[in-house]
């Protein structure tokens, strides 16, 4: 199957193309010109690979959390991209994505992901490499104060534990409190090449929807970090 997936959610835009089993990306560092430099990360790997939105199957954005507005300029792209080409949307979570980085790039089969949320805050999720080598979220995603996550993973998983993201950057002491996490220096930001990957699962499930039903996930109306069904 034949995909496009863009993310606009953190300071970093990315897009990646998976066509006729090739993989074309663009990643890009660029606080505040999202909106300037997304539609033309996606011209170029569709040029590089030939093809048009037209002839994709479905696309994949990422659905935060996240920056309010990079989540949003990034899900108005693909809503338009998709409309207009009359294809399927499936969202991705950015944490997830970040640990699918971690796992694929480094093996790491237990990662915590965390993302700088502002207002001494983090977004938060915890992961776990499935059968399919795809992570998978042990616990709810969740905004909170960095020297609260310990409490809260301590009695899900505390061994051969991984952490990806921006938050240990910005928080560095407050982070300090979780241990002895080997940080992947090289997965501070989500990229859409590990958003293909989640999102084909997703798309192979049926839970693609219309372009107009793309939503994003902001978490900051999450008040705790309950436990998964069958988890608890």
């Amino acid at each position: 199957m034949n995909y496009l997936a863009i993310d606009a959610s953190t300071e970093a835009a990315s897009v990646a193309l998976s066509f006729n089993d090739k993989i074309y990306h663009r990643f890009d560092m660029c606080p505040q010109s999202h909106s300037l430099l997304l539609l033309p990360m996606v011209d170029d790997v569709l040029k590089e690979a030939n093809v048009s939105i037209a002839d994709l199957d479905g696309l994949i954005f990422g659905r935060g959390p996240g920056s309010f507005t990079g989540v949003r300029i990034g899900i108005g792209v693909a809503q338009g991209l998709a409309f207009a080409a009359d294809i399927p949307v499936v969202g991705v979570s950015t944490l997830q994505a970040m640990a699918q980085q971690a796992y694929d790039h480094f093996s790491h089969r237990n990662v915590l992901s965390a993302i700088d949320a502002r207002m001494s805050e983090a977004y938060v999720g915890l992961y776990q490499v499935d059968e399919n080598q795809l992570m998978q979220p042990l616990l709810n995603e969740a905004v909170m104060a960095p020297d609260l996550i310990k409490a809260h993973i301590d009695d899900v998983i505390s061994d051969d534990l991984h952490g990806a993201g921006s938050a240990w950057d910005s928080y560095q002491d407050k982070m300090a409190s979780l241990g002895d996490i080997v940080v992947d220096e090289k997965v501070k930001f989500p990229h859409a090449l590990a958003m293909l990957k989640l999102g084909a699962a997703e798309f192979a499930k049926g839970n693609g929807v219309d372009a107009e039903h793309a939503q994003p996930v902001y978490v900051r109306d999450t008040v705790t970090w309950k436990k998964l069904p069958g988890r608890e």
